[in-house]
């Protein structure tokens, strides 16, 4: 299936919520409106905390903060939850509504990238079971990553050899890719029957390159499998490999480095970035992901305010 943006809302089944009357009548949005609308600009919880030992803050107080900044919507980061109960999950959405913010996406780590078969299936279960957080909380869309050789002593050392680590021995990336398309395939029922549309991120290990993010995507070939496209992590001539992945984007992750980067830094030129996105009609939330040093306090309304100038109409 080749799935252009324009058809996607239609082969996701949304157009059947539309009446029938109304969306004949409705005029192509192009046509319609003098200028762009501008992208609504989110935040990650993640931003927040950054895995800094002594600035964790709960996903209400992220919510919070964010509506006061000024933000439109909040990403959440799965890992940051403190529960999973209803009654939490439950708060979270009641919260993010009386700040009148949405709660737009979910962040979950997951690997794919094993031998062994066991590994694999606990993976596909964990995501599964985030799929099924992000339908309680009402939220769309979920960053998937495919995981990696795990051949790095940590992530200190894959940063510092700039994302790339040996495979295991005796495996190929064929292998890698094989073990990642297959255990996507087996999450996607549980994406459609709650309506979350998965993203899969330019995320470190197979999906360290725009291309293999794109085989994996290309070969499940399904509307709920699309791209989340991460400004940050291709480090070196970014510019082309967005826009590779830039038509089959449904959420995209900013980074900003004030006070310079935890892991590195990028001057990323965001005026540019969102020129592209909106050549390729990307109407989606951009969800800030700081990563710097800076004390979060000054740092995320800086983020803020650059992305809106960048993003704006």
């Amino acid at each position: 299936m080749n799935l252009t943006r324009r058809h996607f809302a239609s082969a996701a089944g949304c157009a059947a919520l539309a009446p029938a009357a109304l969306t004949a009548a409705e005029p192509d949005a192009k046509q319609s409106s003098s200028g762009w609308r501008g992208n609504p600009i989110a935040v990650s919880t993640y931003s927040f905390w950054r895995f800094k030992d002594d600035s964790k803050l709960s996903i209400e107080q992220c919510i919070d903060e964010s509506a006061r900044m000024g933000f439109d919507a909040v990403e959440v980061l799965h890992i940051q939850m403190e529960s999973e109960d209803p009654g939490y999950l439950q708060r979270l959405k009641q919260r993010a509504f009386v700040n009148g913010v949405s709660l737009c996406g979910l962040s979950t780590h997951q690997g794919f990238v094993s031998p062994d078969a066991e590994v694999r299936q606990k993976n596909i279960d964990h995501t599964i079971h985030t799929i099924e957080l992000a339908y309680q909380l009402g939220i769309p869309t979920m960053r998937v990553n495919t995981g990696r050789w795990g051949t790095s002593k940590s992530f200190d050392d894959l940063m510092a050899n700039r994302g790339i680590e040996p495979r295991l021995p005796g495996y190929s990336d064929d292998d890698g890719f094989g073990w990642v398309i297959e255990s996507l395939e087996k999450c996607l029922p549980a994406a459609e029957k709650c309506g979350v549309t998965l993203g899969l991120e330019n995320h470190w290990g197979l999906g360290r390159t725009p291309e293999g993010v794109l085989r994996i995507v290309d070969a499940i070939d399904s509307p709920w499998l699309q791209c989340t496209l991460d400004t940050g992590n291709f480090l070196e001539d970014p510019y082309d490999k967005l826009e590779l992945m830039a038509p089959k984007t449904v959420f995209v992750q900013a980074k900003t480095y004030y006070g310079g980067g935890l892991w590195y830094s990028l001057e990323l030129d965001y005026p540019r970035i969102a020129a592209m996105l909106r050549e390729h009609d990307y109407h989606g939330y951009v969800s800030l992901e700081y990563e710097g040093e800076q004390d979060y306090r000054t740092a995320i309304p800086k983020s803020l305010a650059l992305l809106r100038k960048a993003f704006s109409a």
